[in-house]
């Protein structure tokens, strides 16, 4: 299945709780067993006032779908096409 990057504009999501932040994982968690197998979440980044998801899903209208449901924003919602990383330099 494609990866997708996925960033959602939140202002202040730095600030949320360890608790407020684990009542929202339970919720995405909830809906993507809905709509499992089509959409799998891999891991998130919080920055100040954004995340950046990493999701594999079928298409982007499964990563919309997820959001919709869960009542989260996904503001941008991109395909990877080629992922590098350090090990990369020694092809």
């Amino acid at each position: 299945m494609p990866k997708f990057v996925i960033e959602r504009e939140m202002p202040g999501v730095s600030k949320l709780t360890a608790e407020e932040l684990c009542g929202a994982a339970q919720k995405s968690n909830d809906v993507l067993a809905a709509l499992s197998p089509t959409v799998q979440w891999q891991q998130s980044y919080v920055t100040d006032d954004k995340i950046y998801c990493v999701y594999i899903a079928d298409d982007a209208d499964a990563v919309r779908e997820h959001a919709r449901r869960a009542g989260f924003p996904a503001n941008e919602i991109n395909r990877v096409s080629k992922v590098i990383d350090p090990t990369t330099a020694d092809a």
